[in-house]
């Protein structure tokens, strides 16, 4: 892992969106995705609340994990890299207080920047069936507190506002919101599940600010390469399920070769596992000391 910089993480995610070309971020659910992420080369990342979910306690993302598994999640994952963590913070956890309290608990573990959105609570994944949201005053209300809690905390994290309200009451509602969200404070704007490529043009059109775009294999937005977000205006793109889905895929046919007799291939080799996790950077620090134990 590469050292810290003596500048926070929302201090650099803020000059990186400030070079006006597309921030690429795969997801992480834990640690170890987090330090992949960073060996690949990118410039940040992003914690994806649906995979923190399926990581840590191996539910749907569905609203039944909370605010101390979702923090203790940003902080692990902080810990492992030196690169900018875009944190899922889901509904706030509850009321405008909850919002305030979850803004301020990411900021202190480290985040360079909390989603907040205006689903009604138990939210879902943003693809999924079920999802309703708040009405306009207390969604705005959730922006507002967000921003009130950086400031009182002076943290330079950033916010990202999302509104799911495309699903549930159309695109010009959804447009409104992201508005009011810019004027209530909120740097990123997110509008979930835009159904197709000209809805994603009108919400880059349209709206102030950074935007965000939500790239789900399967889900109901198209999903489109880097260069063509970047042409249709989006500041910054996440793909939040593409590692993952890619794990299990590998995990599970290694599991369907051993129940079958077979070994299964196609693995990393034992020396590059080793390194990726960490252990010739350990062997390295623990060379400082006495006590150290003699490798072979």
């Amino acid at each position: 892992m590469a050292s810290k910089s003596s500048l926070s993480a929302g201090a650099r995610l803020r000059a990186r969106l400030e070079t006006g070309t597309l921030l690429v971020t795969p997801s992480c659910g834990d640690a170890l995705s987090a330090r992949l992420i960073e060996q690949a080369g990118f410039d940040a990342m992003f914690m994806s609340g649906f995979a923190v979910s399926a990581h840590r306690i191996g539910a749907p993302d569905a609203g039944l994990i909370s605010y101390g598994e979702m923090r203790d999640a940003v902080r692990d994952i902080c810990a492992a890299t030196s690169l900018p963590v875009l944190a899922d913070g889901d509904t706030g956890y509850g009321n405008a207080m909850n919002v305030r309290r979850t803004v301020a608990g990411y900021a202190r573990a480290g985040a360079g920047a909390v989603m907040i959105e205006d689903q009604l609570a138990p939210k879902r994944c943003g693809h999924t069936r079920g999802k309703l949201v708040v009405d306009r005053a207390e969604a705005v209300d959730r922006i507002r507190a967000a921003d009130d809690a950086r400031r009182e905390a002076e943290s330079d994290i950033l916010i990202i506002a999302r509104t799911d309200a495309r699903h549930t009451h159309g695109l010009d509602e959804a447009l409104w919101r992201a508005e009011a969200f810019h004027k209530a404070g909120a740097d990123i704007l997110f509008v979930e599940a835009p159904r197709d490529e000209e809805e994603m043009r009108r919400v880059c059109a349209d709206l102030p600010g950074w935007k965000m775009a939500n790239m789900v294999e399967g889900g109901d937005t198209p999903v489109l390469t880097p260069a063509v977000l970047a042409e249709i205006g989006y500041n910054h793109a996440a793909w939040p399920l593409t590692l993952m889905s890619a794990a299990m895929r590998a995990m599970s046919e290694a599991l369907e070769a051993f129940k079958a007799g077979q070994l299964p291939e196609g693995l990393m080799p034992f020396a590059e596992l080793r390194t990726r996790v960490g252990f010739d950077a350990y062997y390295e620090t623990e060379a400082r000391y006495t006590g150290r134990r003699e490798l072979d």
